[in-house]
């Protein structure tokens, strides 16, 4: 990937919420810096609302100096600080690493500030910033990095991936938000790392994928180089032979941009996302796979289900928007098929992924159809007779007409719902009744 050079970088001004937790812990005695991500997104010019704190306190004096504090990881150094707006603040003591077995790592404090940088994953992360002096302490040359935009682990590339190997996915991630490219050494650092990532939890794991699809605006760069470096095939097996275009279809898939916790991807933008790294394969397949990777079982069950649906009517739907406008009867039988509660993220899914195809061979006519298809599929799903609950007759009414409580009563309806998605204009009590009438006949001895 080409990097823009050189990039203008941007001034650094962290919010007076911000400013007044560095003055409080200075006043105190203990030297304060602004440290990782918020530094360099802003020298970038990006909005980042998490503003964290590296400080020569020990986590039980910040405790003692701040009123409202959380105990987010003491063990490690960090205290999170609420500020007048309820806003959570990092604040972790100066630390340099003991041990690690490259999932955990085993600390020590006392270190000094350049001894917390070096243990950082990445020059762009390793920046500080003192919001008093505006003082930028770049002992890696990191805005340099930024400006060329690269990637590039600090100090020996193998160390730094051996020390925590989620840092070859970070890597990645950064990469592919920024439009950076991977510094050399560090490519082959992440490469010679990807035989060991089945060491990281499943948790972490799924939490880098969730921020990829959340931060990144083209997922499928990042998913290319999980593939490219064996990642990919050492953390889901599953999809990594998924075709092409289904990584491809992760960019017209559109993210969730806010981050303002309230109003955090309402949509559920991001498991739009995520279904499509699954959208295809068979249901059984998705669902343990998700369930591998610590999914809620509600989320595992909806990525599976739309999965499932995909890998079952894909190719028969394919061939009716490539041919022309299929009646409404076969969209009926598609949308019950997936379910109504499904069918806009399974349209939005299947949308991208032939706007994936037609971005690799342009078709006019097609792509003329899929809006529209889309829509009308939509207002089919909440309008016509699909599932069972929209019958006009349920199993008590079949009871009227002799057939008794049991399996065959869950025969009927489903037979009845069929002809009804051929034909809504069937779905009337009379003449539900009538052919339920028929069908019970036509099983008597």
């Amino acid at each position: 990937m080409t990097a823009r050079y050189p990039r203008s970088l941007k001034s650094l001004d962290p919010p007076a919420s911000v400013r007044e937790i560095v003055a409080r812990l200075e006043r105190a005695g203990h030297e304060t810096w602004c440290v990782g991500g918020a530094v360099r997104d802003a020298l970038l010019g990006h909005t980042h609302l998490d503003w964290d704190l590296a400080t020569a306190a020990t986590p039980d004096q910040v405790m003692k100096i701040f009123r409202r504090t959380v105990p987010v990881g003491v063990e490690f150094g960090t205290v999170g600080v609420l500020d007048d707006a309820q806003v959570m603040h990092e604040v972790t003591t100066f630390r340099r690493d003991v041990r690690t077995d490259g999932r955990h790592a085993v600390v020590e404090f006392g270190a000094k500030l350049d001894d917390d940088l070096a243990r950082r994953d990445f020059t762009i992360n390793a920046i500080a910033y003192h919001p008093k002096t505006e003082e930028i302490r770049d002992p890696f040359e990191g805005r340099l990095d930024l400006q060329r935009g690269v990637v590039r682990a600090v100090g020996v590339a193998e160390d730094r991936m051996r020390e925590d190997r989620l840092r070859a996915l970070r890597a990645i991630r950064f990469a592919s938000r920024f439009g950076f490219h991977i510094e050399p050494a560090t490519w082959r650092a992440i490469t010679g790392s990807a035989p060991h990532l089945g060491r990281l939890s499943a948790e972490r794991v799924k939490e880098e994928l969730r921020k990829t699809m959340e931060q990144v605006e083209r997922p499928s760069v990042a998913l290319e180089f999980w593939r490219t470096c064996g990642a990919l095939r050492q953390l889901v097996p599953a999809v990594a032979d998924a075709p092409p275009e289904r990584f491809a279809a992760l960019d017209f898939l559109a993210r969730a941009e806010n981050r303002e916790p309230a109003a955090a991807d309402p949509r559920g933008l991001t498991l739009d996302r995520l279904s499509m790294l699954f959208f295809g394969e068979d249901e059984r397949t998705a669902l343990a796979a998700t369930r591998a990777l610590k999914f809620s079982n509600a989320d595992s069950g909806w990525i599976a289900k739309l999965a499932g649906a995909r890998h079952a009517l894909g190719n028969a739907m394919d061939r009716a928007i490539w041919s022309g406008d299929p009646p409404d009867a076969e969209v009926r039988r598609w949308v019950a098929a997936v379910g109504r509660t499904r069918t806009d993220a399974f349209l939005a899914l299947s949308v991208a992924l032939w706007t994936a195809r037609l971005a690799e061979q342009a078709d006019p006519a097609v792509s003329a159809r899929l809006a529209p298809s889309a829509e009308r599929a939509a207002r089919i799903a909440f309008h016509d007779p699909i599932e069972l609950a929209d019958l006009a007759v349920d199993g008590e009414d079949l009871g009227s007409v002799g057939i008794p409580p049991g399996p065959a009563v869950g025969r009927v309806l489903q037979q009845l719902l069929d002809r009804v998605v051929e034909d809504p204009a069937q779905n009337t009590r009379d003449g539900l009744l009538e052919n339920a009438r028929r069908l019970a006949a036509a099983k008597a001895p």
